[in-house]
């Protein structure tokens, strides 16, 4: 038998291959070691699939398979309603809960990028709504979308949207500047968007024969449906079904929820299969679920572009980040959407910079009543603590450290601090009892009452008799205008309107769109015929009037009326000694319909007229 000894060449070529094949061996046992790791949980339809497919193969003993039956479960999927599936996202959402609270956290990958990528083009969308007939404007402010015609600005600033996403925490949904974490809820959209932050939620799924006919109507492919298509079809002065759907697909492509695609995702089709409704929907949540899921796509690399409202993202900034002083704020309007044109997104960007750059400006939520989650539609029951320099109270129910009493907390009831000549029940500050409504102002005893007498967040009631609403004027505004939109008529100030007022009817709201202010037009009757007057729904110690005209003609006849509106907190039903128009029976319609031509000045001046 021979023996083969190898060669010096051979042996040193084995040598080399030794290290390389450990390296291979080290290389699969890392490659091993990496998928040790936990599997993810899953989602709602596997949980459903496990189910289905068990209980189909006992039932099918003679189907041909898993293929079958995992063909018959995705079948049945589609035809589920989102409420019979509520069964199965719950369970996969435990799950998940229960992985991310047993798995170690990681950190999100570093991104090197300098430069932002977004599809959000507020410009683009500036341009459509430009061209929107008065008929088209109509039809988006049936659908809960007036607020978008407001849009002034054409351009984010990107430098400033890259550096809030830095600051953007997605699991917290809030936003880490200034030393602060200022939450952000759908309220906060509904005040700096206009968009309804109540309704039921908007659900992008169903089965794919719903939307067949949709889909091929806009072309629709698995990339999207076409911007530029949606932009031909908007160039039409159509105004029906077909202009509602293309109107919000392009809205929410490009502004309120964009991707990192140019196109529309087709799944957007679902929830615009009856267009009567979509006025009823959440709009406000649905815009920051998507921004949170978005950045979060982003940050873990999946796409390279940056999806999501980051016009709402930059305005939001504006609105909570004061760069000049407290007593430079300028008032709230709503939406604030209406506050930002391109002159004063410049001026501000310039503000930015002589202060050295972003962040370092003065938090003020508190004072705008944005950025403060649930807290901002509640009462605010903190209270300024009191400094006491003195340790000669001995019945003083504080304690006392190093000869000084430190940050005493002081409840709402009037509480007093004797110590020879000296009282404390006049300093002792509380909350104003319209904190529920919105107002941060502490008082005192002294100035209480002045306070609460002429209080901007006094309590208004919903001029609508089936609703029980309560709110300060700002919030019965934002509540009319998403709950009641289709039950008063908008106006713009210094306008004509032509209104009409049924037989029985006896109260009209009149809704501004410039500021949202509430107005009631009241139609009382008399031995012989109808008085009429304007009323403003606020506060009736505010001093402020508006000036408006009220006029009823019939034939070359007509009657006119031009006076202030009264300031009540909501609906009149006995009229008040005021100046009012009275309009003959003669004047009706034989149905007993009135006609009015309304007008109500944006000045309190008549010399305005």
């Amino acid at each position: 038998m021979t023996t083969l000894v190898p060669s010096e060449a051979n042996l040193h070529l084995e040598k080399r291959k030794e290290p390389e094949n450990g390296d291979s061996e080290g290389s699969r046992k890392k490659k091993k070691k990496r998928q040790v790791r936990a599997p993810r949980p899953a989602c709602s339809w596997v949980h459903f699939s496990r189910e289905f497919i068990k209980e189909y193969s006992a039932s099918h003993p003679g189907s041909s398979g898993l293929k079958a039956a995992t063909k018959a479960a995705s079948d049945a999927w589609k035809l589920m309603s989102p409420e019979e599936k509520e069964k199965y996202t719950t369970r996969a959402r435990e799950v998940w809960d229960k992985y991310l609270s047993a798995s170690p956290a990681r950190a999100p990958k570093p991104r090197r990028q300098a430069k932002l990528v977004t599809r959000c083009s507020p410009g683009r969308l500036l341009n459509v709504l430009q061209r929107l007939t008065p008929d088209q404007k109509d039809s988006v402010k049936s659908m809960g979308f007036g607020s978008i015609l407001g849009l002034r600005c054409r351009t984010l600033r990107r430098s400033l949207c890259l550096w809030l996403l830095e600051r953007f925490n997605t699991v917290r949904r809030s936003l880490e500047i200034c030393g602060e974490r200022i939450p952000l809820s759908p309220q906060d959209v509904e005040l700096v968007m206009g968009l309804a932050a109540s309704g039921k939620d908007v659900v992008n799924s169903g089965p794919d024969d719903i939307i067949l006919e949709l889909r091929q109507k806009y072309n629709a492919t698995n990339q999207g449906i076409s911007v530029r298509l949606l932009e031909e079809q908007l160039a039409a002065p159509e105004a029906g079904d077909d202009f509602k759907r293309s109107f919000v697909l392009y809205v929410l492509g490009t502004l309120l929820c964009p991707t990192a695609r140019l196109d529309v995702s087709p799944t957007f089709l679902h929830f615009l299969t009856n267009v009567d409704v979509i006025h009823q929907y959440n709009w406000g949540k649905f815009l920051l679920d998507r921004l949170v899921r978005e950045v979060s796509r982003y940050r873990q690399g999946k796409q390279r572009a940056v999806g999501g409202c980051l016009l709402f993202l930059q305005l939001f900034y504006y609105e909570c980040v004061a760069v000049r002083g407290l007593h430079e704020l300028a008032p709230v309007s709503f939406p604030c959407l209406y506050s930002w044109g391109e002159e004063e997104i410049s001026e501000r960007e310039k503000q930015e910079k002589e202060l050295g750059g972003y962040g370092g400006g003065e938090v003020v939520c508190k004072e705008r009543g944005i950025g403060m989650g649930l807290r901002g539609y509640k009462s605010q029951t903190e209270v300024t603590p009191i400094r006491v320099m003195a340790s000669q109270f001995e019945h003083c129910p504080i304690q006392e450290q190093d000869g000084h009493l430190e940050n005493v907390p002081i409840n709402d009831q009037e509480s007093t601090v004797f110590s020879g000549e000296i009282t404390f029940a006049d300093s002792i500050r509380g909350t104003c009892r319209n904190a529920e409504y919105g107002c941060i102002e502490l008082v005192d005893r002294v100035t209480r009452n002045d306070h609460e007498e002429f209080c901007i967040y006094a309590p208004c009631a919903c001029p609508l008799r089936n609703c029980n609403f309560v709110g300060s004027s700002r919030q019965l505004s934002l509540h009319f205008s998403s709950k009641h939109w289709d039950s008063g008529r908008r106006f713009q100030y210094d306008c004509p309107l032509h209104v009409s007022l049924g037989k029985n009817e006896t109260h009209l709201v009149l809704q501004a769109e410039q500021d949202g202010a509430l107005f009631l037009l009241n139609k009382g009757t008399e031995s012989i015929g109808h008085n009429l007057m304007i009323t403003c729904i606020c506060p009736s110690s505010l001093q402020e009037q508006f000036f408006y005209d009220l006029a009823s003609e019939r034939g070359s006849s007509s009657l006119r009326l031009k006076s202030y509106t009264q300031n009540f907190p909501g609906r009149v039903d006995d009229f008040p000694p005021t100046d009012f128009l009275l309009v003959p029976f003669s004047y009706l319609s034989a149905s007993g319909q009135l006609d009015l031509e309304v007008c109500i000045w944006s000045s309190n001046d008549p010399s305005t007229e």
